[in-house]
C-alpha cells in the first residue's frame, strides 16, 4: 500500500466514524473541545437524500433498497484545510462537527482529535457492538440431533 492510498484510507476510517457515531456522543466530546475552530462554511449543513443500494448476498446485481435521509456540509478552516461530512439523518449540528472534525484531523491538531474525540467514540462503539452480541447471544437456541438406540 502506498502513502497516498494509507493517507486516504486512514481518512476513510475516521470520516465513517465520525458519520456512524451518535450526535449526542460526538456533541458531548466536542464541547470538551472548547470553541469551534475558525472557519467557512463552503457548503453550509443541508439536508437532502440519497439512494440506498442493496446486493442480494453481497454478491449479486446491485438493486435499489430505498431512500435514506443525509445532512452534508463542507468547511475550511481559516489554515486552509478542507472538512467534508456525510451523516445519517436531519442534525445539522452533527455534520458541522463532523466537518470540522474532518477538516482538524489534516492538521497539526491531529493528535488532540484523535485522543479527545475519535478514539472515545471507537471505544463507544466497540463497547455498544459487544452489547448487541452478548443479548443477541443470550437468545440463541442450540439444535442438535440425537441419535435413537432404535434397531
Amino acid at each position: 500500500m502506498n502513502m497516498t492510498t494509507d493517507a486516504t484510507a486512514k481518512r476513510q476510517a475516521w470520516m465513517s466514524l465520525l458519520a456512524k457515531s451518535r450526535a449526542r456522543d460526538l456533541a458531548r466530546l466536542w464541547a470538551g473541545l472548547g470553541d469551534n475552530p475558525g472557519h467557512t462554511l463552503l457548503r453550509a449543513p443541508e439536508i437532502g437524500g440519497v439512494m440506498v443500494q442493496g446486493r442480494a448476498g453481497a454478491v449479486g446485481a446491485a438493486f435499489n433498497l430505498g431512500e435514506m435521509t443525509v445532512t452534508r456540509c463542507s468547511v475550511k478552516l481559516d489554515s486552509g484545510e478542507v472538512g467534508h461530512a456525510y451523516v445519517q439523518g436531519r442534525d445539522k449540528t452533527k455534520a458541522l462537527q463532523a466537518a470540522l472534525a474532518d477538516a482538524l484531523m489534516q492538521t497539526d491538531q491531529a493528535a488532540r482529535i484523535e485522543a479527545q474525540v475519535l478514539l472515545p467514540l471507537r471505544t463507544n462503539m466497540a463497547s455498544a457492538a459487544s452489547a448487541r452480541a452478548a443479548k443477541a447471544a443470550a437468545t440463541k437456541v442450540d439444535f442438535f440431533t440425537m441419535v435413537r438406540g432404535e434397531d
